[in-house]
């Protein structure tokens, strides 16, 4: 081989390392990305997500799926955006069933606060 020969096959070479190494660089941030949301999916469902925030909870089961089926069809750039997406949404449906549960516990205690103060006025 001459040395114009070497140094061309060394920059293939390289290119190619390179390339190998980009393209699983991407599959292992999409196929984390599709496991973390899953579980935000599956955080909100077990938080109530799907009673308080079931419009939510629909669009990130979804997107979980369509990240799902991108990872299937190697598409990791859409698995990731699908999957950041469902993240978001199931973030959103639980923040809200746990607002939801909140206030439904804050108002069971102005009625138990209502009851007392009645029960005290007529006592007096």
């Amino acid at each position: 081989m001459t040395n114009n020969s070497r140094r061309w096959f060394a920059v293939f070479c390289g290119s190619a390392a390179i390339f190998a190494v980009g393209c699983t660089s991407l599959k292992t941030p999409a196929t984390a990305d599709v496991a973390v949301s899953k579980a935000a999916v599956d955080n909100a469902a077990g938080a109530g997500g799907a009673q308080f925030a079931p419009v939510e909870m629909t669009a990130a089961r979804e997107k979980l799926a369509l990240a799902n089926k991108a990872m299937v069809a190697k598409d990791y750039k859409l698995a990731r955006d699908m999957a950041s997406q469902a993240q978001v949404d199931a973030k959103l449906a639980q923040g809200k069933a746990d607002s939801a549960k909140a206030q439904a516990a804050a108002d069971a205690l102005q009625d138990d606060i209502r009851v007392l103060r009645e029960e005290l006025e007529r006592n007096l």
